[in-house]
């Protein structure tokens, strides 16, 4: 409805792969969702295990989110993503406690804030995303991951497979 606004939660795993090829952008973005799983992109062996799937479903709500704030744009209203990184949650504690503990752990150390999110920092991003004061912010994705993406794209971390991570020099 005009003057609405809509937030999707995502993640920074939908940062994390390289960018994907226009065609690729376009399906994942368009495609009605009761046809997604029959992309090419989507069969099992373009998707080597669950972290893979994990970071295209999440770069999938980004192009998605995109592509609703042009229609919603066009009834007044608008759309965005938040991507958070590692928020203190009792679901992180459990993965820091799991097998991808040590992931995590990288990542924290690696990042620029070398701390985990607070849930009440996702919660103001949202309420400001909502609210008047972002009236121009639409088709966005607020990553706010404490810099563990940016470690990634500058070499500080490296994915050395589907599920984990090496620190860089």
């Amino acid at each position: 409805m005009p003057g609405g606004s809509g937030l999707v939660i995502a993640s920074m795993a939908g940062h994390m792969p390289p960018e994907f090829p226009a065609e690729m952008n376009h399906a994942l973005a368009y495609t009605p969702a009761d046809r997604l799983l029959a992309l090419p992109y989507l069969q099992p062996e373009a998707v080597p295990g669950s972290g893979t799937a994990y970071a295209l479903s999440k770069r999938a709500n980004h192009l998605r989110v995109q592509a609703a704030a042009v229609t919603w744009g066009e009834r007044g209203a608008r759309g965005n993503a938040i991507s958070p990184g590692v928020i203190l949650t009792p679901l992180a504690q459990h993965e820091l406690d799991s097998p991808v503990g040590p992931v995590y752990q990288t990542f924290i150390k690696a990042s620029a804030a070398k701390r985990m999110g607070t849930p009440d920092e996702v919660a103001a991003a949202a309420a400001f995303l909502m609210g008047p004061e972002a009236g121009f912010i639409t088709g966005s994705d607020l990553l706010m991951d404490g810099g563990v993406i940016a470690a990634l794209r500058t070499g500080r971390i490296q994915l050395a497979s589907d599920v984990g991570v090496r620190s860089g020099s």
